[in-house]
Parts: C-alpha cells; sequence; structure tokens
C-alpha cells in the first residue's frame, strides 16, 4: 500500500527526525512509503496516495495555533477526500492537545478519514506506533 507521511518543520528538526522514525515503522510492514516535508515540497500531490499521515509541531511553548502554510499545503494537495488518514502532533509547550485538535479539524474539512492520533513525544515512539500503525484496509 502507499503511504504519504507528511510532516510541517524546518528542514531538519524534531518532526522531521519522528516522521523519519513513523516513516521507518510504516516501511517494516510492507508498505510503500514516501516521506514528504511539506514546508519545501509545495506542489506534491496526495492523490495516488491510499493512506496519509501528516505531522506538525505548535509553533512556540505557548502557542495552540499552526502553521497558515499546512491548511493551504492539505487544501492544494490533490484529491485527499475519503483518504485515511493518521495525525500526530510533536509533544512542545503546554497547548500540544489544542494544537492537535485543529490539525484534525484541518484534515476533515478535506474530507479525510481520520482513523487514530498521538501527541508523540519521541523518535522510539514513533517508529513504535509506524510499526503497530493499522494501515490495511
Amino acid at each position: 500500500m502507499r503511504v504519504a507521511v507528511v510532516y510541517f518543520d524546518k528542514e531538519q528538526g524534531p518532526v522531521s527526525d519522528i516522521a523519519e522514525a513513523l516513516a521507518h515503522g510504516i516501511g517494516e510492514q510492507g508498505h510503500d512509503v514516501k516521506l514528504v516535508n511539506a514546508r519545501l515540497d509545495t506542489n506534491v500531490k496526495l492523490t495516488m496516495y491510499e493512506y496519509i499521515a501528516v505531522g506538525t509541531a505548535p509553533l512556540s511553548l505557548f502557542s495552540k495555533k499552526l502553521d497558515p502554510s499546512l491548511e493551504t499545503f492539505i487544501k492544494n494537495a490533490g484529491t485527499v477526500s475519503g483518504k485515511r488518514c493518521y495525525a500526530f502532533v510533536k509533544k512542545r509547550g503546554l497547548r500540544t492537545f489544542r494544537v492537535l485538535q485543529g490539525l484534525m479539524k484541518i484534515l476533515e474539512r478535506e474530507g479525510v478519514i481520520l482513523k487514530t492520533s498521538d501527541i508523540i513525544n519521541s523518535r522510539e515512539e514513533a517508529a513504535y506506533i509506524g510499526k503497530k500503525l493499522h494501515i490495511t484496509k
């Protein structure tokens, strides 16, 4: 199954580390995984993927806001309506749960089927989640 792990982070930040570990764990299940940095790869289309994992982090320690480019990317990412999805947020600051709620609202507005979501603390936790994530139809 084709899986896209989309993350919103600077080139090598904490979210990219978690996304790489998650993609590695999903790949160990035997899926074809593509890692996409949505901040840099703005013209990527997610239409051809059957499962999408989307992750980000709070903008600051006290912020509950999301990067505005996240919503723009999801809207311009092709047909995502009806696709199954996993949402994750890097644990950072005091309002991480609110950031996860905001991410889930954006995804659901675009019509994705949100299967599960997590707040991830470490790279090891992300790899474990990737191995155990139920992706098959």
